[in-house]
C-alpha cells in the first residue's frame, strides 16, 4: 500500500485502528481476494471438504451405490462417477462464479 495512503489517514486524524479498518484493510482485501479464492478452489479439488463437514464423501457414496445388490452387473458405475464429477464441478464453478461477482462488486481490476 502506498505510504501516501497512511499519511493521508494520519492527516485526517484517524486513530491507528480506524486507519487499519477504513483505509488499509479494504485495499489489502481487494488485492488478495482473487488469490484466496484460487487457493480455496485448489484446496477443494485436492481434498474432500465434505469429510470435514461430516457428510460422506461423494466417492464413498458412489462406491456404496455401486456395491448394492440391485446395481451389481448393470454397468452403472460409470454413471455414478459421472454424477460425482458433475457434483465436484458444480461446487467449484459456483465458488469461481461467486469470486468473480465479489471481485466485480469490490471493483478489483478497475480504477
Amino acid at each position: 500500500m502506498p505510504k501516501g495512503q497512511t499519511e493521508a489517514a494520519q492527516a485526517l486524524g484517524l486513530s491507528p485502528g480506524a486507519m487499519q479498518r477504513l483505509i488499509v484493510l479494504p485495499q489489502a482485501l481487494r488485492a488478495v481476494i482473487p488469490a484466496m479464492v484460487g487457493q480455496f478452489i485448489a484446496l477443494f479439488k485436492d481434498t474432500s471438504l465434505l469429510v470435514i463437514v461430516g457428510i460422506l464423501e461423494f466417492l464413498d457414496v458412489a462406491s456404496i451405490a455401486n456395491n448394492q445388490v440391485e446395481f451389481l452387473g448393470r454397468g452403472l458405475a460409470s454413471v455414478t462417477y459421472v454424477f460425482v464429477a458433475i457434483g465436484y464441478w458444480a461446487f467449484a464453478y459456483t465458488m469461481s462464479k461467486e469470486s468473480r461477482r465479489l471481485e466485480a462488486k469490490l471493483g478489483i481490476g478497475t480504477r
